[in-house]
């Protein structure tokens, strides 16, 4: 049962600390003393965690509430509660002016006046979820390559190692900062390479036309002279930019067009985490005209011989083959063309990456970022369509960021 104030008021101290549960894993930790503090239990990244919330009746009951349920947000944004608040004593610890994080908070304000607004939020975000927990608190002067080690290792952990990279690169933009206005003598990040200290990963690359080269593609696309099934898939795939095995598998259940989304299980992604796809207007339109064809299955596209089974995984590469880009594109291409084409048009670093499925995600995390920005990403998603409408017809415009 939950717990009240005159039950908190009756609890007597034993002579051993006792638990008393209220709900959502918050509960009083009574100790020998008398001392009533809250607690909230929660796990993170697969390690159970215990977070204070203050003590009774200082802490109200309420108010140990209201504070689990802001823990309870921040956990539900894949961010860990008890690296958050250690961040923020950290940011009252700016006024130190010798400090690593006094140091990169004068190094960001300067180097954010030429980036992006959204590109500079997620880089302090970064900060203070993965560096300034490892050495905001130190002097800058006392750091030592084992610790920013140390603190590639933690992110590693949770297998961001893009993230783990990024933040290597970071810290040496802020020593050098440091460096440069007389607060460093050296930069301990140049003593360390990404490659010695974290597991490497095999890097793919696919084949893809330029980015000029899209129009006369995608003119051809739409006079491909084979299955129209398959043609309706290449159109598809330029318009989500999904990989291949996500496209070819889709199932009809997976599609709501009325809402214009595309709602792929965690079973069919890579990452193993549910993907949120933003149909356009286009898009919706393409996957009525094909219900038409293949409504009568389970798949969107079926295979010839195997209806239960979808088409091969050669059947897009073997038609852009016969249009004479043999070796030139291949589905997985339409990935990198959008990631190029929308990074240089403005829109927002999170957003693409999302899209593209690519976040690096941990087990608390994979439920919820899927769901991240889904009113931005549907606005890029249809000015992509429309992108891709214009450079058909030759009268391309544009592909400007709109802001939500």
């Amino acid at each position: 049962m939950p717990l009240t104030d005159t039950a908190i008021k009756k609890l007597k101290a034993s002579d051993k600390p006792m638990k008393v549960s209220d709900e959502r894993g918050l509960y009083l930790l009574v100790n020998p003393s008398g001392s009533k503090l809250w607690r909230w239990k929660f796990r993170f990244d697969g390690k159970e965690k215990v977070l204070p919330l203050g003590q009774y009746p200082d802490t109200s009951l309420a108010q140990a509430r209201e504070a689990r349920e802001d823990a309870r947000k921040l956990l539900a944004l894949g961010n860990d509660p008890m690296a958050q608040r250690k961040a923020k004593k950290i940011a009252r610890r700016l006024a130190i002016e010798d400090t690593f994080a006094a140091i990169a908070k004068k190094w960001w304000e300067s180097w954010k006046a030429a980036r992006s607004d959204s590109h500079t939020l997620y880089v302090w975000r970064r900060l203070e979820a993965d560096i300034f927990p490892a050495i905001g608190a130190r002097p800058i002067t006392e750091i030592e390559a084992p610790e920013l080690v140390a603190m590639m290792k933690k992110i590693e952990e949770r297998g961001a190692l893009d993230i783990a990279k990024r933040a290597l690169q970071t810290c040496s933009q802020i020593f050098r900062y440091a460096i440069a206005h007389g607060a460093a003598q050296r930069n301990p990040a140049v003593d360390i390479r990404p490659s010695d200290v974290l597991a490497s990963r095999k890097k793919e690359n696919y084949a893809r036309v330029d980015a000029k080269e899209l129009p006369q593609l995608l003119r051809k696309i739409e006079v491909y002279n084979g299955s129209t099934i398959t043609r309706v898939a290449i159109k598809l795939m330029s318009m989500t930019f999904v990989r291949t095995k996500e496209l070819i598998g889709a199932r009809w259940t997976e599609f709501d067009l009325d809402a214009a989304r595309w709602d792929i299980p965690s079973a069919r992604m890579k990452m193993k985490t549910p993907h949120i796809v933003p149909l356009s207007t286009q898009a919706v339109t393409l996957l009525r005209s094909l219900h038409t064809l293949t409504g009568h299955s389970a798949l969107l596209f079926p295979g010839e011989r195997d209806h239960e089974k979808p088409m091969s995984n050669n059947t897009i590469l073997g038609a852009l083959d016969r249009m004479g880009y043999a070796g030139q594109m291949t589905g997985h291409g339409f990935r990198g063309i959008a990631s190029t084409l929308l990074h240089e048009q403005g829109w927002p670093h999170e957003h693409i990456e999302l899209q593209l499925a690519h976040q690096e995600r941990n087990q608390v995390s994979a439920s919820y970022n899927h769901a991240l920005y889904l009113v931005p990403r549907a606005k890029m998603m249809q000015a992509w369509a429309d992108f891709l409408d214009a450079s058909i017809a030759g009268n391309v415009v544009p592909l400007l960021r709109k802001l939500a």
